[in-house]
């Protein structure tokens, strides 16, 4: 679901992402920890390794885009870089875009080493190719409406009070899954589930929480709505959370690759990249 998901909304992120340098926190929430502390993973020997070229596409702000300079820019950019970086490979490092149904031929192909672009994990595809521990997830969340939800400030709140969702999404089956309680009211696409929500059709939308910190901080909300305190994991639902992919055939690679999330993780690089992008927070 990762990445179809967001491709209804790639006006909306690119036009975001395009304004990340300029756009007013809002003490975002620390980027979630998903490596152990106490945790080791070593350093492969690389030194056989000829070239690690990331393959990842332009469609898929803030992650991967084009920005206003013509460069390829983004979340998923720079943390490729950084992991270069962390392996000290950077001389052998390149960052290629492609269409996105290009992605998994390329690799197959040994056009590239490895694909950063957004793709779900699914039990078929762990059987063709290896994938990275996840170093970031995506969590659902609830947004307001401010003026219908005075005095709410968790789920039970809102109990008696319309609660809406996309028709037929993993977030609408989440909602009803996790919160039974609550009255669902469906609608048929982000759209319009918006629109209800700003015209205080309904008290709350639960929907994907990167969509709607943007949505809340930009001017199409004009200041109606924003985000309820909590983030939502559920990996039945929302998936594994982003990782890289690579062949199974280089198990090295996916275990250098690992080392450096572990040790970006661990600097507070990680964070960083996560926060240059993400400046309200998701969390």
């Amino acid at each position: 679901m990762t990445r179809a998901f967001f491709q209804k909304s790639i006006g909306l992120l690119a036009a975001a992402a395009m304004l990340v340098a300029s756009a007013a926190s809002a003490a975002p929430k620390d980027l979630p920890l998903l490596f152990d502390a106490r945790e080791r993973i070593a350093k492969p020997d690389l030194t056989g390794l000829a070239r690690l070229r990331f393959l990842t596409t332009v469609d898929f702000p803030p992650f991967n885009f084009i920005d206003q300079s013509g460069k390829l820019s983004g979340f998923h950019v720079d943390l490729a870089r950084e992991i270069c970086r962390e392996l000290e490979i950077e001389a052998k490092c390149q960052i290629q875009a492609v269409t996105y149904p290009e992605l998994m031929p390329a690799l197959e192909q040994g056009q590239g080493e490895a694909i950063v672009a957004g793709i779900a994990v699914t039990p078929e595809l762990r059987r063709r190719f290896a994938f990275s521990r996840a170093f970031m997830q995506l969590p659902a969340r609830f947004a307001l409406n401010r003026k219908k939800a005075e005095g709410v400030h968790r789920p039970d709140d809102l109990v008696g009070k319309p609660v809406g969702a996309v028709a037929g999404t993993t977030h609408e089956a989440m909602l009803k899954a996790f919160f039974p309680k609550l009255e669902a009211k469906a609608y048929p696409d982000r759209e319009a589930l918006l629109n209800a929500l700003r015209e205080g059709a309904v008290t709350a939308a639960f929907s994907d929480a990167m969509q709607l910190s943007f949505w809340v901080s930009g001017s199409v909300a004009a200041g109606c709505c924003a985000l309820m305190d909590g983030a939502y994991f559920s990996e039945r639902f929302l998936g594994e959370g982003l990782t890289i992919m690579n062949r199974t055939t280089e198990p090295a690679l996916t275990q250098a690759i690992d080392h450096a999330l572990l040790a970006l993780s661990r600097s507070g690089r990680l964070e960083e990249i996560y926060l240059r992008y993400f400046p309200n927070g998701i969390y």
